[in-house]
């Protein structure tokens, strides 16, 4: 582990999230199955869109574990409408799954939503909330978020929709749109977990998502 890696741990931890490091995508497989979901009482589950949350496989040992309420919100077979619905369900959850868009040296996440769900989660709702993130997510401090966010997450994730028409898809930049499929909406900046520990924070030493 790196100076960077080990001084954003301990930026985060002093921030009251619950973290833990994992070598690669396996190793936060294994992390997330024994060291947060047996260990946790844990009635219902949901997610939030995460390339790097979805290779690591934790939504298969979820939908497996029949104990478990899985809500799916991205279900190809439901209409938009019911997506909405399952979405706002999934802020009652006791566990929710997702990632960030970028995560400071001073132990700060800071992401850019479309819909508001995913961030909403992370502010209020379920009990608990994991976050996958890759070691290329770490930026210095906010400015270098916000590049970050408008510069590869942001143009990066709408390539991903290729129904949406968006500048961005095309320039590779941030153009501050104002499409009717615009996927940036909401910032959120989380300076600290509040309950102490209610977010946790699995940290990949590999390069990973956008």
């Amino acid at each position: 582990m790196d100076a960077t890696l080990q001084k954003v741990i301990r930026q985060l931890e002093r921030n009251n999230f619950d973290v833990f490091y994992a070598e690669n995508l396996q190793s936060a497989r294994a992390i997330f199955e024994n060291d947060i979901m047996k260990k946790l009482p844990i009635a219902s589950a949901s997610y939030a869109d995460s390339i790097t949350m979805q290779k690591t496989g934790a939504l298969d040992l979820l939908r497996s574990t029949h104990s478990i309420e899985f809500i799916d919100t991205f279900n190809p077979d439901d209409s938009w409408e019911e997506r909405i619905i399952k979405r706002k369900k999934a802020l009652t959850v006791d566990l929710f799954l997702t990632g960030t868009n970028a995560i400071t040296e001073q132990g700060q996440l800071v992401n850019l939503d479309m819909i508001g769900n995913r961030v909403a989660a992370l502010t209020f709702g379920p009990e608990y909330v994991v976050l996958f993130i890759g070691r290329n997510k770490i930026v210095k401090d906010r400015d270098e978020a916000f590049q970050r966010i408008k510069t590869i997450a942001a143009p990066m994730n709408s390539k991903r929709h290729p129904n949406f028409i968006l500048p961005c898809q095309k320039t590779g930049i941030c153009q501050d749109c104002r499409s009717p499929q615009r996927i940036c909406n909401t910032w959120t900046i989380t300076e600290k977990s509040f309950p102490k520990h209610r977010v946790k924070i699995i940290l990949i030493d590999e390069d990973l998502g956008y």
